[in-house]
C-alpha cells in the first residue's frame, strides 16, 4: 500500500498531510485536557490549604483550654504555697472554670447566631486575655478568682463556637478530619502547659505560677491574625440571607463548581425549611423538642456529658496527684510525668485525625470507650493493690497514658464532631452549645470533687467508679449513636428523620464515590 508522502511543514517538525493535522488536532486536545487537569489540581490544592487555614486559625481558642488544663495541675502545687489557700479552695479554683464556662458556651450559641461564628471566635479570645491577665498579677485567692471566672467565660465561648464553624465550612468528606483539629489543639495546650509546669517549676515559688499562667495569653494573641484570614460561615450568611457571600465562601472551601452549587442549594433548601418555625424561639424549642429533636439531642448532650464523667479531666489535672498517690514524692519527677502524659495524649490524636473520615466515627468510639474501661479499672486495681513499688509506678503511669491515649483516638475528637454536625441549621448553633453545657458541668464536677472522693474511696476506689462509666459509655455508643461520616450535614438531619432509608443504596454510594476520590486529597 502506498503512504503519503510527508513534509515536514517548513521545519515545523509536524507532517503537513491530513494525516498530521488531524495528529496536531488531536496534539491540541491533549494539551489542552493537560492544561484542564493542571489547572483543576491547583483548585484543588488552594482549596485544601485555605480549608486547613481556616479550621486552623477557628482551633486557636481551643488551645487555651488545653493549656489551662496542663498548666493548673502543676500551677496549683505552687499557688497553695504562695497564697496558702486550702484543699477545697484548690478544688473550687481547679474546678470552677469548666462550670463558669458554661456561661460562655450558653451564650455563645445566642452570640454566635447574631453576630456570627468568626466574630465570637474574636470575642472569646478577648475575654480570656482579659482573664488570663487577671490571673497572673492576682494578689490574693479572691481576686484569682475573679480572673478565672473571665477565663472561663472566654473559654466556653471558643469551645463550642470552633468545631460549629469547621463543620460549616468544611467539605463531606473531609469534615471528621477538619473538626477534629479543635481536640488536637486542645491537646496540644495540655501538652504546652506541662511542659510549661516543668519550665518554670525552678522559679520562686512567688514568681513561676504567674508566670506559667501570663504565657497563656499567647495563643490568643494569634486570633487577631485569624480574623485576616477565616471568612464567615457560608450557612451562617444564608440565614441572614446573604446568598452571594455564601456563594463566595463555598466557592475557596470546595472543589468544583458543581459541588458549590449543590452544597448551596442544600443550605438554602434547610434554611428554608425552618422559616415556618422562625416565630418559635430556638431555646424554647430545644426545651420542648420534636421527636428527631430528641433523638439528636439524645446523642448530641449524651456523648458530650460521657466524655468527661469518664474522667478525662480527673486524670489531666491530677496526673500529679494520681502518681504521687502511685509513688512518686519528688514534684521536679512529677512533673516531668506528666509531661510523659501530655505527649501521648497529643500524638494519638493524630491518629483519629487521619481515620475519623476513612474508618468512620463509631468504630472509632468503640475502640475508645472499650479502651478507656479498660486502662481505668487496671488503674485502679494498681494503685488499691500494687502502689509505693516500682511496679505500681510503671504501671500506673502506663494505666495514665492509655487512658489519655484511647480517649484521643476516639471521645475526645469525635464528641465535638458529633456535636457540631448532627444538629439541623436553625438549631445548630444553640443546640451544640447545650451539649457544650452539658460537657463543661460534667467536667466541673468531676474536677471540684475529685480529691473529697478520693480522700473518701481513695483514688483507686474513685477510678473503680470512672470505669463502671465508661463501661455505660460503650453501652450508649452501641445503642444510641449513629454513623455519619461520608454524609453532608443537611443529610444527616434527613437521616435522623429517617429520609435516608427510602433513598438508601443511591445517597451511600455517591458519598462512597466522594470518599475513593479524595480520601488522600486531606
Amino acid at each position: 500500500m502506498n503512504l503519503p508522502e510527508v513534509s515536514n511543514g517548513g521545519g515545523s517538525g509536524f507532517p503537513a498531510v491530513s494525516i498530521g493535522n488531524k495528529r496536531n488536532k488531536y496534539q491540541r486536545m491533549d494539551s489542552d485536557s493537560q492544561n484542564h487537569h493542571h489547572d483543576a489540581e491547583a483548585r484543588n490544592t488552594r482549596t485544601r490549604k485555605y480549608v486547613m487555614a481556616c479550621a486552623f486559625f477557628a482551633s486557636l481558642n481551643n488551645v487555651l483550654l488545653g493549656y489551662d488544663v496542663g498548666v493548673m495541675s502543676g500551677a496549683v502545687l505552687f499557688i497553695q504555697q504562695d497564697l496558702k489557700i486550702t484543699e477545697v479552695q484548690t478544688e473550687v479554683l481547679i474546678g470552677s472554670l469548666s462550670i463558669i464556662s458554661l456561661f460562655g458556651s450558653l451564650a455563645g450559641g445566642r452570640t454566635s447566631d447574631s453576630i456570627g461564628r468568626k466574630w465570637t471566635m474574636a470575642l472569646a479570645a478577648l475575654v480570656f486575655q482579659t482573664g488570663a491577665a487577671v490571673m497572673a498579677v492576682a494578689p490574693s485567692f479572691e481576686v484569682l478568682m475573679i480572673g478565672r471566672t473571665l477565663a472561663g467565660i472566654g473559654i466556653g465561648l471558643g469551645v463550642m463556637i470552633a468545631p460549629v464553624y469547621i463543620a460549616e465550612i468544611s467539605p463531606t468528606v473531609a469534615r471528621g478530619f477538619l473538626t477534629s483539629f479543635p481536640e488536637i489543639f486542645i491537646n496540644l495546650g495540655i501538652l504546652l502547659g506541662y511542659v510549661s509546669n516543668y519550665a518554670f517549676s525552678g522559679l520562686s515559688v512567688h514568681i513561676s505560677w504567674r508566670i506559667m499562667l501570663a504565657v497563656g495569653i499567647l495563643p490568643s494573641v494569634f486570633i487577631g491574625f485569624a480574623l485576616c484570614v477565616i471568612p464567615e460561615s457560608p450557612r451562617w450568611l444564608v440565614m441572614k440571607g446573604r446568598v452571594d457571600s455564601a456563594r463566595e465562601v463555598l466557592m475557596k472551601t470546595n472543589e468544583r463548581d458543581d459541588e458549590v452549587e449543590e452544597r448551596l442549594a442544600e443550605i438554602q433548601q434547610a434554611a428554608a425549611s425552618t422559616e415556618g418555625s422562625e416565630q418559635r424561639p430556638v431555646w424554647r424549642e430545644l426545651l420542648s423538642p420534636s421527636p428527631v429533636v430528641r433523638k439528636m439531642l439524645i446523642v448530641g448532650f449524651g456523648i458530650q456529658c460521657f466524655q468527661q464523667i469518664t474522667g478525662i479531666d480527673a486524670t489531666v489535672y491530677y496526673s500529679p496527684e494520681i502518681l504521687k498517690e502511685a509513688g512518686i514524692q519528688d514534684e521536679t519527677k512529677l512533673l516531668a510525668a506528666t509531661v510523659a502524659v501530655g505527649i501521648t495524649k497529643t500524638v494519638f490524636i493524630l491518629f483519629a485525625m487521619f481515620l475519623i473520615d476513612s474508618v468512620g466515627r463509631k468504630p472509632l468510639l468503640y475502640v475508645s470507650t472499650i479502651g478507656m474501661t479498660v486502662c481505668l479499672f487496671s488503674l485502679s486495681f494498681t494503685l488499691t493493690f500494687l502502689g509505693q513499688g516500682t511496679l505500681g509506678i510503671t504501671l500506673a503511669l502506663l494505666f495514665v497514658c492509655g487512658n489519655v491515649a484511647f480517649f484521643s483516638i476516639g471521645m475526645g475528637p469525635v464528641c465535638w464532631v458529633l456535636t457540631s454536625e448532627i444538629f439541623p441549621l436553625r438549631l445548630r448553633a444553640q443546640a451544640s452549645a447545650l451539649g457544650a453545657v452539658g460537657n463543661r458541668v460534667c467536667s466541673g464536677l468531676v474536677a471540684m470533687s475529685f480529691l473529697s472522693v478520693s480522700r473518701a474511696i481513695t483514688v483507686g476506689g474513685t477510678f473503680f467508679i470512672f470505669s463502671l462509666v465508661s463501661t455505660l459509655s460503650v453501652i450508649f455508643v452501641y445503642v444510641l449513636v449513629p454513623e455519619t461520616s461520608g454524609k453532608s450535614l443537611e443529610q444527616i438531619e434527613l437521616m435522623f428523620q429517617g429520609g435516608l432509608e427510602t433513598k438508601g443504596s443511591e445517597v451511600e454510594l455517591g458519598d462512597a464515590e466522594r470518599l475513593v476520590r479524595k480520601d488522600q486529597e486531606f
